[in-house]
């Protein structure tokens, strides 16, 4: 998902898909301690994602507090 998405959404909306990604990150982590985990590409991607969001509400809320 591109920062331009993320930034079309609400903050709910954005929390809502962090959460989700952390669940995922768990998840995949917990099948590469089992050896299990065969993209092991995805996990990159979802920590990518995780910040991207991350950095989306922290100017979301840098805006709120400016206005």
């Amino acid at each position: 998902m591109s920062a331009k998405e993320l930034k079309a959404k609400t903050p709910e909306a954005l929390r809502e898909e962090l959460v989700a990604l952390k669940k995922e990150a768990f998840n995949l982590r917990f099948q590469q301690a089992t050896g299990q985990l065969e993209n092991t590409a995805r996990m990159r991607i979802v920590r990518k994602e995780v910040a991207r969001i991350k950095t989306v509400l922290n100017q979301k809320a840098a805006e709120a507090a400016a206005n």
